[in-house]
C-alpha cells in the first residue's frame, strides 16, 4: 500500500539528506518526495510517498519523529485531501500529428508552455492517475521527456487545532 506522508521540519541544511538516510538505512523506497518551505520561511514541508504495509509506516514515523529537525509528521493515507501534481511533458509533434498531440492536450487541460520544431512541451497538473493517463495517451506519439513535482496534498476543510 502507498502511504502519503506530510513532514513539517526546521528549514536547514541537511535536513533532507538525513529524512532521505533515514528511509535508506531501513530499506525504504521513496516513490516520490516533494520539498518547499512553508508560510513561515524556517520550516519546510516534505510530501513524500513510501509504499510499505502499516507496521512499516509506523516504523518510519516513529523513526522520522526521533529527528531533531522534524517537527510533525502526518499520514495522509486515509485523510480527505486535495491532491496535485505537476508533470512537464515533452513529446514528439510533427507538423502530420500536432493537431492530434493539441486534442489530447486539451482534454486533460494540458498547457503547451514550448513548441519546437519536431516537439510539444505540455504542462499539466492534477492527481497523478490524471497525469498516468495523459502520458499513455502520449506514448504513442513519442515522449521525448518527463519531468514530474512529485505529489503534494492538503487536507480539505477545518482540521482540528485549526482555525
Amino acid at each position: 500500500m502507498k502511504h502519503t506522508l506530510s513532514v513539517l521540519v526546521e528549514n536547514r541544511f541537511g535536513v533532507l539528506a538525513r529524512v532521505a538516510g533515514l528511509f535508506a538505512r531501513r530499506g525504504y523506497n521513496i516513490e516520490t518526495l516533494a520539498v518547499a518551505p512553508t508560510n513561515d520561511a524556517s520550516v519546510s514541508r516534505m510530501t513524500i510517498v513510501v509504499a510499505g504495509d502499516d507496521q512499516d509506516l509506523e516504523q518510519i514515523t516513529k523513526q522520522l519523529n526521533k529527528l531533531i529537525d522534524v517537527i510533525k509528521v502526518n499520514d495522509y493515507t486515509d485523510v480527505a485531501t486535495v491532491e496535485r501534481e505537476l508533470a512537464l511533458i515533452k513529446v514528439a509533434a510533427e507538423p502530420g500529428v500536432r493537431s492530434e498531440v493539441m486534442q489530447i492536450a486539451s482534454i486533460f487541460r494540458a498547457n503547451v508552455v514550448d513548441v519546437g520544431e519536431h516537439t510539444f512541451s505540455l504542462e499539466v497538473t492534477g492527481k497523478v492517475d490524471k497525469i498516468d493517463a495523459l502520458i499513455r495517451l502520449l506514448e504513442p506519439y513519442g515522449i521525448r521527456e518527463i519531468v514530474r513535482s512529485g505529489k503534494v496534498v492538503i487536507p480539505r476543510g477545518m482540521q482540528p487545532g485549526e482555525g
